[in-house]
């Protein structure tokens, strides 16, 4: 194999940072409430030494019930990936699209898991396009650029 074949592997995944709250426990589990979910998702990514990159995925679920809150979890997940002898304009997508890909099942096997261990039905949380928000966060810095202009 030559030194110029591109290069992508996974060299580790872990959970970066992992957060509960229960604030209003034991009341909580005596309510029949429907709780209302609020996800929002961020990423992160930044280069290492010798080709390795971190990427991390923060996954945050607020459950409520009328203005209460049931429980928070915040879940960060993270892998370091190598990658070699890619070409400039694609290492945006691949840190912004395929890293994330990788990464969000561990995610939301976390968030569904440490929920469930709170002593709530697991969350289970919906696919993820990583591709569509790519496109959003391009779009929204080419307007800010244009605005800046102007």
């Amino acid at each position: 194999m030559s030194d110029e074949q591109p290069v992508f592997s996974i060299e580790k995944i872990y959970v970066k940072d992992l957060s509960l709250e229960v604030p209003n426990a034991p009341q909580v589990f005596l309510a029949a409430e429907q709780p209302q979910l609020e996800v929002q998702l961020t990423h992160a990514a930044q280069a290492l030494e010798g080709g390795l990159y971190e990427v991390t995925i923060t996954v945050t679920v607020t459950a409520k019930a009328a203005e209460r809150t049931l429980f928070l979890v915040e879940a960060a997940q993270a892998g370091i990936f190598q990658i070699r002898n890619i070409p400039q304009s694609d290492m945006d997508p691949l840190l912004g699209i395929a890293c994330p890909n990788v990464l969000y099942p561990y995610a939301r096997e976390t968030v569904s898991d440490i929920v469930n261990r709170a002593g709530f039905p697991p969350v289970l949380l919906g696919p993820m396009s990583f591709e569509a928000l790519y496109q959003q966060r391009q779009a929204e810095a080419k307007a800010s650029r244009i605005e800046i202009a102007h």
